[in-house]
């Protein structure tokens, strides 16, 4: 993997309001979370700031594979970036936390980073494209 291609991925989401996280369970169902922060941790690892709903957490619980979308829409030009998480730690809590509220789907009252260690890079656009690393 090009470590200057990871530091443009990171960059270009830095740019969006928001960028797209994929996750699945053990039976393969998909799930897909926004998050808006996003930052370089070391040559190949990301870490991710968010208030993840639950059903981004429960996946991570069983699978650790992710993927993130960074794309630009109005110039068609982005990225997707494999990988797996290697921790989640708490960052934040709202006032009056209630652990059985989240528990029970509620909306999320913990802001969490998760860091992803990265595997893979490939360009991601909405015209036809290989998913093969940018050069």
């Amino acid at each position: 993997m090009n470590d200057n291609v990871l530091h443009d991925a990171i960059n270009l989401a830095g740019k969006q309001e928001y960028f797209f996280i994929a996750t699945a369970d053990n039976a393969g169902t998909p799930h897909m979370a926004a998050a808006s922060r996003v930052r370089a941790v070391s040559d190949d690892q990301v870490g991710i700031d968010a208030w993840f709903c639950p059903g981004t957490l429960e996946n991570l619980e069983q699978n650790k594979n992710i993927a993130l979308v960074i794309w630009d829409q109005p110039t068609d030009h982005g990225y997707q970036l494999l990988g797996f998480v290697e921790s989640l730690e708490d960052i934040a809590m709202m006032n009056g936390y209630a652990p059985e509220q989240q528990r029970a789907g509620a909306l999320p009252q913990v802001e969490i980073r998760l860091l992803m260690r990265v595997t893979n890079v490939m360009a991601f656009s909405n015209a036809p494209h290989s998913d093969t690393e940018p050069q």
